[in-house]
């Protein structure tokens, strides 16, 4: 479906210009796309300082994200797929690789010996490797790595799509279902990236009938009879299959999958206009920048939420600061956190720059 003029969106790992089939924001700029990827990102550093398991159902951040990179790859795809997939790959290994880097140096610090298996490094279809003392780090390395996967499948996929959208939608959600009640995964890192994959799929997808209409022509009852039972079977799935004592969604496939398909799907087809945010030029900032260093955010928020402890520990020795500072408070370290990721962006965010053939700037 062809983009009407100025209509446009971001990039979930970047700052691509994204058209999108919806009420135009002024300025050029989807700003509601651009809001959902900035609150995602402040979700995924929220729940990782406090592991709520409420969170996720209060706002299913990957969900979202891969939504939104869905419907941008749709977009993109109607240049020639190889370039399109080059192009993808070069934004989104090139600060994995300077992330890997200084992270792999400082876990070879603590012990860890690289083994044949680091070139997940280099190209991560599979988890990459490091040690117990970086994995807080290296850990949300599974959203790049499904991503990365996505975007390869991504011509085959939309080539399907567009076949059949409504039936491949609704079939996107089988392997979830399957691997949930009838076959487990194997485990390892093949299993890993299966599963994942299921998860996401039907969010993925989604993106694709957002980028070529399919939503819109839905009517309102329409999506709302379907979102409201993926739901309502996701919470249940939820509630009815903890996982040591928790409904946290990260933890229950099955139930992430069905509750981000129902929330996704009411996110894209009911959209407000966010043209409000152009009149409020710092909130305006504040998403821009978030959206134009999303990988540099993501990547290096769980080694700020590290950095944090030992900064906060070093502040204990200091009078004055452990008499009127709330050091023990799990909020402190959150503001802390978010000054170390801020200095993460200006050390770092360049790197999207260069990894997507721009001027490296310190801010967008």
């Amino acid at each position: 479906m062809p983009p009407r003029p100025g209509d446009t969106a971001r990039d979930a790992l970047g700052d691509t210009p994204l058209p999108a089939p919806g009420p135009a924001s002024p300025g050029g700029r989807d700003r509601y796309f651009d809001a959902l990827r900035a609150v995602a990102l402040v979700r995924v550093v929220t729940y990782h300082t406090f592991e709520w398991p409420w969170l996720g159902l209060l706002f299913p951040s990957m969900g979202v994200m891969f939504a939104l990179a869905g419907s941008l790859m749709a977009r993109s795809l109607e240049r020639p797929a190889g370039a399109v997939i080059r192009s993808r790959l070069r934004r989104l290994l090139v600060p994995l690789w300077v992330f890997g880097a200084v992270l792999g140096v400082a876990m070879a610090r603590h012990g860890w010996l690289p083994g044949a298996d680091a070139l997940y490094w280099v190209l991560p279809v599979g988890d990459p490797p490091g040690n117990a003392w970086g994995e807080q780090a290296w850990a949300v390395l599974w959203y790049l790595r499904t991503y990365l996967w996505f975007v390869l499948l991504s011509p085959l996929l939309l080539r399907a799509f567009r076949r059949a959208p409504l039936p491949v939608l609704l079939a996107s959600l089988v392997p979830v279902v399957v691997f949930a009640t009838v076959r487990p995964l194997p485990d390892g890192r093949f299993g890993s990236a299966l599963s994942d994959l299921s998860v996401f799929l039907f969010c993925w997808l989604l993106g694709f009938a957002h980028r070529d209409g399919v939503l819109d022509r839905l009517r309102p009852g329409a999506v709302v009879a379907a979102a409201v039972p993926a739901l309502a079977a996701g919470a249940w799935w939820a509630f009815h299959h903890q996982v040591d004592g928790t409904y946290d969604l990260d933890d229950i496939p099955l139930a992430q999958a069905l509750w981000s398909a129902g929330f996704v799907l009411l996110l894209l087809r009911f959209r407000p206009d966010f043209g409000w945010l152009a009149r409020r030029p710092a909130a305006d900032r504040v998403v821009k920048v978030f959206n134009a260093r999303a990988v540099t955010l993501y990547l290096w928020h769980e080694v700020a939420l590290m950095v944090s402890v030992p900064l906060i520990d070093m502040l204990w020795d200091i009078p004055a600061f452990e008499r009127d500072l709330p050091l023990d408070s799990p909020w402190f370290q959150f503001g802390v956190a978010w000054v170390l990721i801020a200095v993460a962006v200006g050390l770092f965010g360049w790197v999207e720059d260069v990894a997507a053939k721009r001027r490296p700037r310190l801010l967008p």
